[in-house]
């Protein structure tokens, strides 16, 4: 009788981590745009940054803004949208996301009379957010809301942010890290409590010491190089990226931020 020898080879798969790229809010320059706009986009091109989130021109004739993008080869991934806009033409947003090849859309900020953010406020922007989520889902677009700490509110047995995430069915969130701490929430653990939820992610740390509240509101001054304040930047880039957010924007708002970013930069690149 013959013998049969069978070889079996064990072969060993290390699962990926989810691919993710770095890019900056173009509000970051708003200053240098200003006095500069195409010298300005010759900085981040020189930065090695190639992935922004805009949608404002600053002045200029949009044609002519989009041509400097693809002179220095810069992509916008997400363009900002206004809250009053969302009530008006959906497709005009939906058009001109399309016209910067972007596939993301971005709402930053929730009306409300003075600090008072309430439960009507909260419920009339879930509402808006779903129905413009819709639509644009339908263009093969994705639209978040940027939060800004007020909607940490208490309400119920969590906050008012809860109750958005709870009923957010057609749209999802961009995490700023730097106004969820503000706003008294723990970044890392809301990623783990809703781990599908957010999509993008503002990369923003604040300086030590500094106390924050529900306001939405704070010194830009404030903002410090990435990995020199009190966020964990290092630990939620490493978690983002366990859980594939695909984007994650530099968003610094101090008037240092040409000397920061590229600090920042240099931080990120050592993670």
């Amino acid at each position: 009788m013959k013998k049969v020898f069978i070889t079996i080879i064990i072969v060993s798969f290390a699962l990926p981590i989810c691919a993710q790229e770095i890019g900056i809010q173009l509000y970051s320059l708003r200053n240098q745009f200003k006095t500069d706009i195409e010298g300005t986009l010759k900085t981040i091109a020189e930065w090695g940054i190639d992935k922004v989130e805009g949608g404002d021109t600053y002045g200029m004739d949009e044609a002519k803004f989009r041509a400097l993008l693809e002179k220095y080869d810069i992509s916008v991934v997400g363009i900002g949208v206004d809250y009053n806009d969302l009530k008006k033409d959906l497709t005009a947003l939906a058009d001109k996301a399309d016209r910067y090849g972007a596939k993301y859309l971005m709402c930053p900020w929730i009306p409300h009379k003075g600090d008072d953010f309430t439960l009507e406020d909260t419920q009339q922007a879930i509402d808006l957010f779903n129905k413009a989520g819709a639509y644009f889902k339908s263009r093969g677009l994705v639209f978040t809301y940027h939060m800004h700490g007020y909607e940490f509110r208490p309400h119920g047995d969590g906050t008012l942010f809860d109750l958005m995430a709870e009923q957010a069915s057609d749209f999802d969130f961009e995490m700023d890290v730097y106004w969820v701490q503000h706003g008294g929430e723990d970044a890392m653990e809301l990623l783990n409590r809703y781990p599908d939820k957010f999509k993008l992610m503002h990369l923003k740390d604040m300086a030590a010491g500094i106390k924050g509240n529900t306001s939405g509101h704070e010194d830009v001054e404030t903002n410090v190089v990435l990995g020199s304040g009190q966020v964990d930047i290092a630990g939620l880039v490493k978690r983002g990226k366990e859980l594939g957010i695909e984007y994650m924007f530099i968003e610094d708002e101090s008037s240092r931020v040409l000397d920061q970013v590229p600090q920042s930069l240099k931080f990120l690149k050592g993670l």
